[in-house]
């Protein structure tokens, strides 16, 4: 009598590792990402994108404050770059390998609402998927520095989702 094979779980450290290397091969190929110095930190499926403190984001040297335009350029990106991970979620988790250069959404509008000024230190985002079909998805994000619970940005963005294969 042949004894049904139980397969084992993959170990931890695989998983994490396939992970992190999806995040970098989502975020390594963006050249604008590496301009504006963003990080992004994994937690499970949660990302919390980090944009370090740099003079040359200071738009008001009398204030000091962060130029909005650095600030709308960091909420987007963690919005693409979190609408593109849960999009590949599924694949990577089946471990499929990713392709070699994923298609981004394209933004068809982004409106930021600016708090607070933004002080010359690290700021963090968070984004939410809100809606996310096959065409078209709606995706809300909160940007903090010190204090998670006061923000001085936040944005909704409206993004055309990439074809998907298969």
């Amino acid at each position: 009598m042949n004894k049904p094979t139980i397969q084992k779980p993959e170990p931890v450290q695989v998983i994490k590792q396939r992970r992190d290397h999806a995040l970098e091969q989502l975020v390594g190929g963006v050249p604008y990402i590496q301009f504006l110095g963003i990080k992004f930190e994994r937690r499970g499926d949660e990302l919390t994108a980090i944009l370090p403190f740099q003079d040359m984001l200071i738009g008001n040297p009398a204030l000091p404050a962060l130029h909005g335009g650095a600030t709308a350029a960091f909420m987007e990106t963690a919005a693409i770059i979190e609408l593109s991970w849960a999009m590949l979620w599924d694949q990577m988790e089946a471990g499929d390998e990713l392709a070699a250069k994923p298609a981004f959404p394209k933004t068809i509008d982004f409106t930021v609402d600016y708090l607070r000024s933004g002080l010359p230190r690290d700021a963090y985002a968070r984004a939410r998927v809100n809606r996310s079909g096959r065409r078209y998805a709606s995706v809300h994000v909160e940007a903090w520095q010190d204090n998670r619970s006061r923000l001085f940005a936040q944005a909704t963005g409206h993004f055309l989702m990439p074809p998907r294969d298969g």
